[in-house]
């Protein structure tokens, strides 16, 4: 059993739909209190209503992950809302699928800033708070697409996944002297509503070719998440954990056959 993060201050960015959501919802369960950050008004209070009808804690903010200045108020309000800043989960991020023959470079910019950028400012903006109480954890929402696999029209989103795991090695290092660790989530394919997106078809083709016969749930990064930021995993840092259903593992679809 893991230690108790009961009352623990965690932000979850990007933590109104989609794995963000699932994250938010596996650490409020677990008794923290959840500052859900998001763009979208509407999506974010749903959550929060939704948590806290089930009697847990939590509040949201709006914030453009991309934004230093807004950045900076996500964090003033947790500290203000929650009395401190324990564990920062960077999970905000954007997938739009665009070849690279078509995809205008304001794509490939924007997707980089939303994705990588934001995982530097969020981290930075963190920093004060965890000098001050000599302790704190950071949990990336990376990919398996870019630092293991490939996705036609992914080339921004598998670059700025790739940099967050390049970023998260360096930052490792600097963040130790406040007694932090960083440590990455590397999702597979997970049942979302941007999944639900693409179509039943390419849902039922990614689940046929891992070996688990399923697509992933939001409470599986979720609870991988929730082990990096426990007390147990203090000694672990500068890490990714692949949490896929064993997609990347079969060396082609004939292999599955073998099963």
């Amino acid at each position: 059993m893991l230690t108790s993060i009961k009352n623990r201050s965690v932000i979850v960015t990007g933590g109104s739909k989609g794995i963000g959501r699932g994250i938010a919802t596996v650490f409020a369960r677990q008794g923290a209190k959840v500052m859900i950050a998001a763009r979208g008004e509407e999506a974010a209070k749903e959550t929060v209503n939704a948590l806290k009808s089930e009697g847990l804690t939590a509040d949201w903010v709006k914030c453009d992950v991309s934004d230093w200045d807004s950045v900076q108020n996500m964090v003033a309000k947790t500290v203000e809302t929650f009395g401190g800043l324990d564990i920062l989960c960077a999970n905000a991020g954007m997938y739009p699928q665009t070849k690279m023959v078509d995809m205008d470079p304001s794509e490939w910019d924007n997707v980089i800033s939303t994705n990588l950028r934001s995982a530097f400012l969020c981290v930075k903006a963190c920093i004060p708070q965890f000098e001050k109480t000599g302790k704190g954890r950071v949990v990336l929402t990376s990919s398996i697409t870019g630092p293991v696999t490939g996705f036609p029209g992914w080339t921004h989103y598998g670059a700025s996944k790739a940099g967050q795991l390049g970023f998260l090695k360096t930052a490792a290092m600097e963040l130790s002297r406040y007694n932090t660790t960083i440590n990455a989530v590397m999702p597979g394919n997970i049942y979302t509503e941007g999944l639900e997106d693409l179509g039943q078809d390419y849902l039922d083709t990614m689940a046929a070719s891992i070996p688990l016969k399923r697509l992933g749930a939001v409470e599986d990064i979720g609870n991988a998440a929730l082990f990096f930021a426990s007390d147990e995993a203090g000694y672990i840092t500068g890490q990714q954990v692949v949490v896929d259903g064993g997609q990347i593992l079969p060396e082609s679809l004939e292999a599955l056959e073998e099963i």
